[in-house]
């Protein structure tokens, strides 16, 4: 239980005292070795990233701190999200369902630009996910999502969460940790990236607090499946 405070004080004053990205459209990510999925960032290789701010977009609703951290590495890219929080709402239990209608993150990749699919990720506080793949065949106005096929092995994501509490058992915010591997995103990646690389993406949150409350590193016009809008992820 120390550890765990001590990795959320670490965590929190980051975004205080750390450098953010942000106010950008394009942004480095650094490659590191693979590493174990905990929960709460307490990977030593998380050093190696900045994190990056994802702003709230909803007028007169919560105006909570969200960030993301990103590395990569010869099999996959990882992820890991902070969101200050004070209420969890989240009620479904199973993978796959409709995770966006309460509290949620959101991964958006594109790898190539040309072709008018992309991967979709959401997970939850209570760790669970949607994989999706999505094709939006008339810019942004008609998209599917289509499940993937075979989801095993080296294809499977690897995830945790953890909500975090103060010393008086009050929500304080909640983390996701998770890794996408290269193999889920075929054909959309048939080789992994190389230093240089460009992919386009963006991240997302939803909380409903006070109403839905939609946060994205790129700004919108109406929704989240909007290509034109996305921003751009360059390997280092």
């Amino acid at each position: 239980m120390l550890f765990l405070k001590i990795i959320i004080v670490i965590m929190t004053t980051s975004f205080v005292q750390g450098k953010e990205q942000s106010g950008e459209n394009s942004i480095n990510i650094r490659k590191s070795e693979d590493f174990e999925i905990t929960g709460d960032g307490s990977s030593k290789n998380w050093g190696l990233a900045e994190w990056i701010n994802i702003p709230a977009r909803t007028p007169n609703t919560v105006n909570y701190k969200t960030n993301v951290k990103i590395l990569w590495s010869d099999t996959g890219i990882y992820f890991l999200f902070w969101c200050e929080d004070k209420i969890i709402n989240a009620t479904l239990k199973g993978d796959n369902l409709n995770l966006w209608t309460e509290d949620v993150v959101e991964v958006f990749l594109m790898p190539e630009e040309d072709y008018p699919v992309y991967f979709e990720y959401q997970i939850s506080p209570l760790n669970y996910e949607l994989t999706l793949l999505i094709p939006n065949m008339d810019g942004d106005r008609r998209f599917l999502g289509w499940l993937p096929w075979n989801y095993e092995g080296d294809k499977r994501t690897r995830r945790q969460t953890r909500i975090h509490e103060d010393d008086g058992g009050n929500v304080t915010g909640w983390t996701a940790e998770f890794f996408i591997p290269y193999k889920l995103l075929e054909p959309l990646v048939i080789e992994p990236p190389v230093p240089g690389t460009e992919w386009r993406a963006n991240f997302y949150r939803l909380d409903y607090d006070k109403g839905p409350a939609r946060f994205s590193w790129q700004e919108t016009d109406v929704h989240f499946h909007e290509p034109h809008n996305f921003g751009t992820i360059i390997f280092r």
